[in-house]
């Protein structure tokens, strides 16, 4: 791994086999083919909670892609969160662990090296409890866009330098 690579990190969060959870392992796979060219290492992540602090350890940039149901919005609605205005999504958050918030302050606490970028591309979804390796009709009607917004958030964000 490059010097480069270990900058900036995305991780696509969630399980391909709960159909629409599968959104951000799926979305990781789709943008590290768009941009195999680039510096940038990409991840499938299953966890979830203090779990996300093992794997973000070092890098300067992470880009976390996951789930997440609000009460107004559609399936392919696609957000950009910080942790300042941060909204908890399906797998940073974890019933059984600490928030997410929770995890990076005690990680900073107890010494980790926590990235000082940190984004959330979170993508409304409608079901994540049945199995299925498809998405539901309504996510899979607007993937391509999703796809293109998730692809434009990246460009947006990362250092141009990184994809030279």
């Amino acid at each position: 791994m490059s010097k480069k690579s270990k900058y900036i990190l995305v991780a696509g969060i969630g399980n391909e086999i709960l159909t629409d959870d599968g959104i951000g392992p799926k979305l990781s796979l789709y943008l590290k083919n768009k941009f195999k060219n680039s510096d940038i290492h990409f991840e499938t992540l299953c966890v979830g909670g203090l779990e996300v602090l093992e794997f973000i350890q070092g890098y300067k940039m992470v880009i976390f892609i996951d789930a997440i149901k609000t009460k107004g919005g559609k399936p392919g609605d696609v957000y950009l969160f910080t942790p300042s205005d941060f909204r908890e999504t399906l797998h940073l958050s974890n019933l059984h662990d600490t928030n997410f918030i929770t995890a990076l302050e005690m990680g900073k606490s107890l010494g980790f090296k926590i990235p000082k970028q940190i984004y959330i591309i979170a993508i409304e979804i409608k079901e994540d409890k049945v199995f299925g390796e498809e998405f539901t009709e309504e996510l899979a009607f607007r993937y391509n866009d999703v796809k293109e917004k998730a692809r434009q958030y990246i460009l947006s964000l990362v250092p141009q330098h990184i994809f030279s």
